[in-house]
């Protein structure tokens, strides 16, 4: 939906809504009327704005075929939703049994990269609303630890001047937002910056990941600006926190986060791991561990533990006091279906009831800062 500033400035919230499997044209459509819609209905809103994950294939067929395109946005309009950004990260298979460090690939030197965020830029181009300044493309911090940063910049420079060229056809600015993640190629949102500056391309903020790392978002807009780089996007996220981690207790229930589909990085002042079954084997267990494991944020706990709801409403205010245009934000929870047994929803009713209430969650800490539907 669309967002007011105390000061005037706008912005739109939305949820991210890679949380859903399916990988074809037919399978959004029936997505966004299964979900999206009563998600909308749900949280009693008059329109509602959509992060869509388009996997490759569907991106694909989407590109190469108008009336499809026409058919997913009258489903948007059917549902009074409209799409603002996309979750250009996973490239496709992001619910397959395993994907854990699969979903870095392919990596920003890849020309498979390139084509796919260029499809979705076509895409987007077309689907978005003409009140939605400057539509967001979230994607890769340019891959996993390892990969050639200069061919991979080259790629994100390449691939941010060939939207410029969409902007003059189509008069649609595509922003470009590289999104920090612990263990990948680039984590800090502040370094990411740094690499950014003088480039076309912008960064999106994951509040989980940064809480993961332990990043100040008040020295995060600093160096965005000292850097000449736009925050594009914040997709608000809460990670899992484990006070304790040296009790046996704690080790038994966080056996139950340690699920075989997506990576969960952990990170203490006094060690990190990659993934959890790692931290559980060898992992120093003297301080608190932070565990990039995307909780519902409206949860102040799960389970046993605690989470960093608590550093979201910071980071908004952050970019609230930050100068030019306002972040989009987009709520991103795509861990609900691997939730431990009885965290997680019982059906269909369950996830929609859940989302609406991370969409409630947040709308209500926004205007704590002076933020409400425009």
């Amino acid at each position: 939906m669309k967002l007011v500033a105390s000061d005037g400035r706008t912005t739109h919230l939305g949820y991210c809504f890679n949380v859903l499997p399916g990988e074809t044209v037919d399978a959004l459509i029936a997505q966004i009327h299964r979900y999206c819609g009563p998600v909308r209905a749900r949280l009693g809103v008059a329109r509602l704005g959509v992060g869509l994950w388009i996997a490759q294939p569907a991106a694909a067929a989407l590109v190469a075929d108008a009336a499809a395109r026409r058919a997913l946005a009258a489903a948007l309009a059917d549902e009074q939703l409209y799409c603002f950004t996309l979750n250009g990260f996973p490239y496709g298979g992001f619910h397959a049994p395993r994907v854990k460090e699969q979903v870095f690939l392919p990596t920003w030197a890849d020309a498979e990269r390139r084509d796919y965020t260029l499809a979705l830029a076509e895409i987007l181009a077309e689907l978005a609303p003409d009140d939605v300044e400057a539509p967001s493309i979230s994607t890769v911090p340019l891959g996993p630890a390892g990969v050639d940063l200069r061919a991979a910049l080259d790629g994100v420079r390449r691939t941010a001047d060939a939207m410029a060229a969409i902007e003059a056809r189509t008069g649609r600015a595509i922003r470009l937002a590289l999104e920090p993640e612990p263990g990948a190629a680039v984590e800090i949102a502040d370094w990411m910056a740094w690499l950014l500056g003088g480039t076309a391309a912008g960064l999106c903020l994951d509040t989980c990941h940064a809480a993961v790392v332990g990043e100040d978002p008040a020295a995060t807009f600093a160096a965005l600006a000292a850097s000449g780089t736009r925050c594009a996007k914040i997709q608000i996220s809460s990670a899992l926190v484990v006070p304790r981690p040296d009790l046996e207790e704690s080790r038994a229930a966080l056996a139950a986060f340690d699920e075989p589909r997506f990576l969960h990085q952990v990170r203490s002042a006094r060690g990190r791991a990659m993934d959890l079954p790692e931290a559980l084997a060898s992992m120093d267990r003297s301080a608190p561990w932070r565990i990039h494991f995307h909780v519902p944020v409206h949860r102040a706990a799960v389970g046993s533990f605690a989470t960093t709801a608590d550093s979201i409403a910071p980071a908004l205010a952050a970019a609230l006091a930050a100068p030019g245009p306002l972040p989009q934000l987009e709520v991103e929870t795509y861990t609900w279906a691997v939730l431990p047994p009885g965290e997680r929803p019982a059906d269909d009713a369950g996830l929609v009831d859940g989302i609406a209430r991370e969409l409630a969650w947040t709308l209500a800490r926004l205007a704590e800062l002076g933020v409400h539907p425009a």
